[in-house]
């Protein structure tokens, strides 16, 4: 940009150059009309040009700016696909550390209930045979009672 400040002003130097007149050159019958037209000729074609230095200028900078604006959309959109990436790891992790807490969870079970099952099977198997020896007891007690055994002694219940 200041480059281009300068070039405009250079341009302009040598407008005003070109219209002052010069001191060595001989008297020459000139036309005022003449001179001051090839003046402003002179002096819009320094315009002219100035203007399509800054029309450049303004282009450059708009391409700069779209050049930025590209390489920052660049390092979002990267951004973007990195973070992306790392929380899918982050889930998968978790799912997978879920499921070996599930499994554990579900064989911790299994063992509880194996464990139940057969503390359920003791019980009950010791439950019957104290029954069943109970009731043999009491039925060979009443067989002797019934036969008229005298050495049964009476039980007290």
């Amino acid at each position: 940009m200041v480059n281009q400040k300068e070039q405009a002003k250079g341009a302009v130097k040598e407008a005003e150059e070109v219209l002052r007149p010069k001191a060595k050159l001989p008297e020459q019958v000139t036309d005022p009309l003449a001179e001051l037209l090839g003046r402003a000729q002179t002096a819009y074609a320094a315009y002219v040009e100035a203007r399509k230095e800054v029309a450049r200028a303004y282009k450059e900078r708009e391409q700069q700016m779209q050049k930025g604006y590209k390489e920052a959309e660049q390092r979002a959109n990267n951004a973007y696909g990195e973070a992306t990436e790392q929380a899918l790891r982050v889930r998968e992790k978790a799912e997978q550390q879920a499921d070996e807490a599930y499994e554990k969870a579900r064989e911790k079970a299994r063992e509880v209930y194996e464990e139940s099952m057969q503390q359920a099977s003791r019980v009950r198997l010791e439950t019957i045979e104290q029954t069943w020896k109970g009731c043999r007891e009491s039925t060979e007690h009443a067989w002797a009672v019934f036969q008229g055994d005298s050495t049964v002694e009476q039980r007290s219940d």
